[in-house]
Formats: C-alpha cells, structure tokens, sequence
C-alpha cells in the first residue's frame, strides 16, 4: 500500500508541473491548443513505450469494453486544454487548487456509489468532515 501512495503523491506532484510547464508551453507558441496536442503526441510516445517494454497486450479486448469507458480520455483532453489556457491567465496555483476541490468532490461521489466499478466506500460523517478540512485547507491557501 504504502507504494501505491507514494506513486500517487508523485502524480500529484506532477500535476500542477503539468499545468506550469503546458501553459508556458501554450504561451510560447501562442496557442493552448497546439500545447496540448504536443502534450498529448509526447504523452502517447511514452505510452506506447512503456506498452512495448511491458509486453503489450490488452488491445485485443478493445471491442468488447463499453464505450462510455473511453470518455476519460476527453476528460483528459478537457483537463488539458482547461488548464493550459486559464492557468496564464488565472495563474496555475488558482488553477490547481478549483481541480483539487473538484477532485475531492467528484472522488467522494464515485466511492460512495461505487461507480464505474470503483470501490464501494460510503461517505461518512467523518470522511465528509476530512473533505471539507482538506477543501478548507485549499481555500484558505488561495486567501493568504
């Protein structure tokens, strides 16, 4: 367990370094969207070679999954192109932290229902006071 976390905390760590360096990257070019496509072209070459390094596989079920699974790959793109054009603009702090409310919010929504066969974990009232802590902590960081 203890690896599972710490591999997390570094995607967590990523994330507002996504957002920094893709809205620089935007800015650069002059255009968010061409910042997330090159985003998205280098995102599928690592990918693709941890795919290959790994063995491969998996894509030979492809037409058999449900085709509402393939809608996180928009909320990627939306996430993308969403952060890479306000960011600059609103600043990547700013940005970061209306994601991490709505990561909290939407992450505690998907456990108490269990949706998309995620792990049925009901909302509690301690676990909503802990949300609320954590979203109060955001909120006070984007005061001071």
């Amino acid at each position: 367990m203890a690896q599972y976390a710490l591999i997390m905390l570094l995607a967590g760590v990523g994330i507002p370094i996504l957002a920094a360096l893709n809205a620089a990257l935007g800015v650069r070019l002059g255009s968010p969207i061409a910042a997330a496509m090159i985003l998205f072209f280098v995102a599928v070459a690592a990918s693709g070679s941890v795919w290959v390094v790994t063995g491969g596989g998996g894509l030979a079920q492809l037409r058999s999954v449900p085709k509402h699974l393939f809608l996180g790959g928009l909320l990627v793109a939306f996430y993308v192109l969403s952060v890479t054009f306000i960011a600059p603009r609103f600043g990547v702090g700013n940005a970061v932290f209306f994601v991490l409310i709505g990561q909290l919010i939407s992450a505690a929504a998907i456990d108490h229902f269990g949706l998309f066969g995620a792990r049925l974990s009901p909302l509690t009232l301690t676990r909503a006071t802990g949300i609320a802590v954590m979203a109060l902590g955001v909120w006070i960081t984007q005061r001071a």
